[in-house]
């Protein structure tokens, strides 16, 4: 998970427009019970060729894949149709939970409706308006939807997710945009930031498990009440910061410890294979106060770029020719 987080903010870097912070209408949409919500703004993302995996990573986190699920079936084009994205996922009495991603951006709502009809979606009336029923999936216990709330926001996740959405809309509640729930902690990620996730740890499953040079984290996390993290672009280059809470002082210790150690042993992998990682690296600051523990730190430009494109190089290397 903290491989994925890091590279969703990571390749952020190649972007370098001002950043917008998600609307309210979008986000008076998400439910109070939301246990993890995330922001990408895809609109300055369409010359990147990395915009996907930006779009992907996040979507892994906070809605466990669904959001790239629904644009498939809706037959909707991140690269042309959307601004920005907020996905969120609810707990629920199974393991895969509630999920809702919004769409922002600039649609033909006739035109998307005849999409929705064409891949065998069926038009639903609801107390808080229309909504297409999609085609169930072969994993779907629930069927999902899409709602189309106007010429330029789209609602798309489980039905109940999207119904419950409608109502909320209809009757004029702010919910998480207005501080309900999870959205109390909204004031943690600065507005501007290019992405950012809030993660409620308790109710949530995303850091449940763990392992590698990573598990002193996961073991401090399992009793961090909230989990904040962000990337903001900054001319050529990108600050991250990542902030985990918890009212219990010695967790807050072991948290720091437990970064602390994880930023050694990055720079001890990294002594070899890339020098000039290890001097960012030890910029990185870690702090501790009454309320969590804070790591923040700004990664180069050119250094990104040159970790993006060795990947790249080892994932065309190791494909099957």
């Amino acid at each position: 998970m903290l491989k994925r987080i890091g590279l969703a903010l990571a390749v952020l870097v190649l972007l370098a427009a001002p950043a917008v912070a998600a609307s309210p209408g979008a986000l008076a949409l998400v439910p109070e019970d939301a246990t993890a919500v995330g922001f990408v703004r895809v609109a300055d993302l369409r010359s990147n060729p990395f915009q996907l995996r930006v779009f992907e990573e996040t979507d892994k986190v906070t809605a466990q894949g669904d959001a790239a699920r629904f644009l498939s079936e809706a037959g909707l084009d991140l690269r042309n149709d959307v601004d920005s994205v907020v996905a969120c996922t609810a707990a629920s009495s199974d393991s895969r939970g509630r999920t809702l991603v919004l769409f922002e951006g600039r649609y033909d709502p006739a035109k998307l409706a005849a999409a929705l009809v064409n891949r065998g979606a069926v038009r639903v009336s609801a107390a808080g308006g229309e909504y297409f029923r999609l085609k169930d999936g072969a994993e779907s216990h629930e069927p999902g939807a899409l709602a189309i709330v106007g010429a330029g926001l789209v609602a798309a996740g489980n039905e109940s997710s999207v119904a419950a959405a409608l109502a909320r809309r209809a009757s004029g509640a702010s919910g998480f945009g207005g501080g309900a729930g999870l959205g109390r902690e909204l004031h943690r990620v600065d507005p501007a930031a290019t992405a950012w996730i809030l993660l409620d740890v308790q109710k949530s499953h995303a850091y449940r498990s763990g392992g590698g040079n990573a598990s002193g984290v996961m073991n401090a996390l399992k009793s961090v009440s909230l989990a904040a993290m962000q990337a903001t672009v900054e001319g050529d280059a990108l600050t991250v910061k990542a902030i985990g809470l918890s009212d219990d002082e010695e967790t807050r210790e072991l948290l720091e410890d437990s970064l602390r150690g994880l930023t050694a042993a990055w720079r001890m992998a990294a002594q070899e294979k890339n020098p000039d990682l290890v001097a960012a690296i030890r910029k990185f600051q870690v702090t501790r106060d009454g309320e969590g523990v804070t790591i923040a730190g700004t990664l180069p430009g050119d250094l990104i770029r040159s970790m993006t494109a060795e990947a790249r190089s080892r994932g065309s290397s190791s494909s099957p020719k």
